[in-house]
């Protein structure tokens, strides 16, 4: 339950086992975004290396699993890089911490109901990312835009959903999911396109709700209702919420919860009432479920008060030794004094740009050392051709940047802008 909070369950496929990636379709690369090495420019060794192999739950994932020559793979090597980091199953990590934070509250309300899974494998099919939560053909997260494709039918997971149908199938009827998720996504202090979710799901029999004076669907969203103002409670303490009733595709009715914290609401989770054709299609056709999906970066910016989403990707000891396994919500002291350095760029754009591949350029060469794209002036001339004026601000948490490398990754990206995606440079 994931598109919605950033799309149910904050922006779905069978379960992958240790020989899946050896059948996986062959494909190809429309975008890893390397940048090209003109003749009268040095080669610059500006890349992070990538590993080779990763392993996440037993399933050994090669690099030509995921980043390949394929016109239909827009998976660069900032990404797969990312793989089997799994910063949720860190201890002492904020991720990590909020994870166990949550476990926590399951395990002392619902004692041991709650299956829990947090080492399934992020690679996952179409049919598991979205077909089997019911997300419509013609939805926008299913576009090249916006989902990291390995190839046409098998990608990176968008969210925890995408293992929902295959555990109901197993006959799991109460259980969370934590994982890494992937979403092609614009870049500020908020947005990156590794984050994590929690997803959680209840199934209830008939003798569950008769009796109860409701029917099944009232009796299912009054019990989550009932669990998710126990657990924001749990997180942020005695706190004012309400709900706010929404649309997913894959639950009816579906809700948001709000809380007001720190002065202003803030939007926690997104939930609802399973549709009952994902339970039908997984053998329940007799029962009633409820489903919740949260982001967990989201959380922990607010618990941690840490102000630039890069930051829990950094392996600084100014910032990891802030934490402690156990103690949700210490507050982060900031370390980092050093300023931002902007460029500005303008070029004439043509039907087939978006900002998210302009992200990914400009991510592919400055990684994490870019802190915003943001578009601050565009218009249309007199022939309907129009310019976008982008500002790049370049800062590292870590050090300051020095004139040469700043003006090294301007270039690149004025490089690779113009020759990967067909704009012309003003």
């Amino acid at each position: 339950m994931a598109m919605a909070v950033t799309t149910l369950f904050p922006k779905i496929s069978p379960l992958v086992h240790k020989t899946c990636f050896r059948n996986f379709i062959a494909s190809v690369s429309f975008a890893t975004f390397a940048p090209a090495v003109s003749a009268d420019k040095p080669r610059h060794k500006w890349r992070q290396p990538v590993v080779s192999l990763v392993e996440i739950g037993g399933v050994k994932i090669d690099k030509n699993d995921v980043v390949r020559d394929d016109p239909t793979n827009n998976v660069p090597d900032t990404i797969f890089s990312k793989l089997g980091m799994q910063l949720h199953r860190r201890d002492k990590h904020p991720i990590g911490i909020l994870k166990n934070a949550i476990y926590s509250y399951f395990d002392n309300n619902y004692q041991n109901k709650f299956d829990k899974f947090d080492d399934l494998c992020p690679i996952v099919s179409v049919k598991q990312n979205f077909d089997d939560v019911l997300v419509p053909a013609d939805h926008v997260s299913r576009s090249y835009n916006d989902t990291y494709y390995i190839d046409s039918q098998t990608i990176l997971r968008c969210h925890t959903s995408a293992h929902q149908a295959e555990l109901l199938r197993k006959g799991h009827t109460h259980f969370l999911v934590t994982g890494d998720v992937y979403r092609r996504d614009s870049i500020d202090a908020t947005h990156y396109p590794v984050f994590h979710q929690m997803e959680g799901v209840r199934v209830f029999e008939p003798n569950d709700w008769e009796g109860s004076g409701m029917d099944s669907t009232s009796y299912a969203a009054a019990d989550l209702k009932k669990c998710l103002e126990g657990l924001a409670c749990h997180l942020f303490g005695a706190v004012e919420m309400r709900w706010v009733d929404t649309y997913f595709p894959f639950t009816n009715p579906s809700f948001e919860l709000e809380i007001y914290f720190q002065e202003k609401w803030l939007e926690v989770l997104g939930c609802g009432v399973t549709e009952q054709e994902i339970l039908k299609r997984s053998g329940k056709v007799n029962n009633v479920a409820w489903a919740f999906g949260l982001g967990l970066e989201r959380l922990a910016m607010v618990l941690f008060e840490i102000p630039d989403i890069r930051l829990f990707w950094s392996a600084d000891e100014r910032f990891t030794s802030q934490f402690s396994s156990g103690q949700l919500g210490v507050k982060f002291k900031s370390f980092s004094k050093y300023p931002p350095c902007y460029k500005d760029m303008s070029f004439w754009i043509n039907d087939s740009f978006t900002e998210n591949n302009l992200c990914e350029v400009v991510r592919g060469i400055a990684g994490d050392l870019v802190e915003e794209v943001q578009l601050i002036d565009n218009f249309t001339n007199k022939k309907g051709m129009t310019s976008h004026c982008y500002r790049i601000a370049y800062r590292s948490m870590e050090r300051s940047l020095t004139d040469d490398e700043i003006n090294d990754f301007q270039w690149r990206v004025r490089e690779q802008v113009e020759t990967k995606l067909k704009v012309v440079l003003r």
